[in-house]
């Protein structure tokens, strides 16, 4: 499973899903759930999406329009779970709406934590 940078699941997206086997009427299904979800018009052209990591790729006009994405890359970060200022204001307020992002980066930095060496324990000085 890859994440995307937010933390969600570019493979479990509905939109890459529908993109990716090229089925036109999934992606129809993606804009008229967006649409009433989001309170605004998506088209079949605005959900049509190849991973928020795809470079030259399509993106959706979710992913387009990210506050998270540009600032991810521009850190080189692979999600910002490892992020020194995890999770700044634009990334909690999406992940308030996001719930499976927070725990999928929770779960990443819990992963990467386990993973640094232990600190050796400094002896007490006697006398």
């Amino acid at each position: 499973m890859e994440l995307s940078y937010c933390g969600l699941c570019c493979d479990e997206c509905p939109a890459g899903k529908a993109t990716r086997s090229g089925d036109r009427d999934a992606l129809l299904k993606v804009a008229r759930s967006w649409s009433k979800s989001f309170g605004a018009r998506y088209t079949v052209e605005d959900v049509t999406c190849d991973g928020c990591k795809s470079t030259g790729g399509r993106l959706s006009r979710y992913c387009r329009e990210c506050k998270v994405r540009p600032c991810a890359q521009g850190r080189g970060l692979g999600t910002c779970a490892e992020c020194g200022d995890y999770p700044c204001d634009d990334l909690a307020a999406f992940l308030r709406m996001a719930p499976e992002a927070k725990r999928n980066l929770e779960s990443a930095r819990r992963k990467a934590k386990a993973k640094e060496p232990k600190r050796a324990k400094r002896a007490k000085r006697v006398g």
